[in-house]
């Protein structure tokens, strides 16, 4: 273990820490291909679908067909390790609904926002991107500043690291939304930004740091998991998938800066999925 500023020390070896972030960025790699290539098919299903053409049914045993072939053993295990030790509310769950709820919700949309359909969970997938760009950003620089106390060289390397990710992430849908006529989201339109600005405003070092990023990484990675099953297309079924796994892996790794075990679930829950009544556009 590592001693750091403040009695806080990281509970595994910086040298763990670095082989689990080059093994994340490895399967990172491995699934942009499927995730880019994806999205392209979604674009091109919504186009049809506002060109007149019919939505695309996908019954329960394709979408299963779907998620193992983006996945397969790998996606299993990296959404099952996800599985967080703590189970509290915070500024990140204020936002977050379960997944029934978040079905009503996406039902009965405003029909005053301009994404709506599988837009509108694209829209929300993108808003959680460029919020989870956005905290890592903020740490990142709130470790320069000296605000966190002695930070480990390995864990700055595991945010740039996931943080360009997300990026990657937020790339994919926007182009999504982009090929459906619709504009990109650059900014951060939830309606619990203001609350994860302030926690990010009051943690004092690393474990502050790690257990909000845990909040927003669970969040995404259910929310992924929702949209598997919610989604009416294939493509968005796809690259839902294809993110999903990676997502999880940040969760997983989280949990062990955190000196929590990732118990695996032999179900990823959507008790904190989020809830496109988020959106404020």
């Amino acid at each position: 273990m590592t001693q750091r500023k403040g009695g806080w020390e990281l509970p595994i070896s910086e040298h763990e820490l670095t082989r689990l972030t080059r093994d994340l960025d490895q399967a990172h790699q491995a699934y942009l291909p499927v995730m880019n290539t994806s999205a392209a098919d979604l674009v091109e299903q919504i186009r049809e679908q506002q060109h007149g053409g019919p939505a695309p049914f996908v019954p329960a045993a394709s979408r299963r067909r779907v998620l193992l072939g983006v996945g397969g053993a790998v996606a299993a295990f990296a959404l099952a390790a996800c599985s967080s030790a703590s189970s509290s509310k915070s500024a990140v769950a204020a936002g977050a609904s379960s997944g029934a709820g978040a079905g009503s919700t996406a039902a009965s949309a405003s029909s005053s926002s301009m994404y709506t359909g599988d837009l509108q969970l694209v829209a929300l997938a993108t808003a959680l991107e460029n919020q989870a760009v956005g905290a890592y950003a903020a740490a990142l620089a709130a470790a320069k500043a000296g605000r966190l106390g002695t930070v480990p060289p390995a864990v700055a390397t595991f945010a740039t690291t996931v943080m360009a990710q997300h990026a990657d992430h937020a790339k994919a849908w926007n182009a999504v939304l982009i090929g459906a006529g619709k504009p990109a989201i650059t900014n951060v339109p939830l309606s619990n930004q203001p609350l994860v600005l302030k926690a990010l405003g009051a943690v004092t070092d690393v474990a502050g740091v790690a257990g909000l990023a845990l909040q927003l990484e669970d969040q995404g990675a259910q929310t992924y998991l929702f949209a598997t099953y919610n989604v009416t297309s294939p493509g968005g079924i796809a690259t839902a998938a294809s993110i999903a796994p990676v997502e999880a892996m940040h969760s997983a790794i989280l949990n062990f800066v955190l000196g929590q075990y990732p118990v695996p679930d032999d179900f990823l829950p959507v008790d904190k999925a989020a809830s496109p009544s988020l959106l404020t556009v």
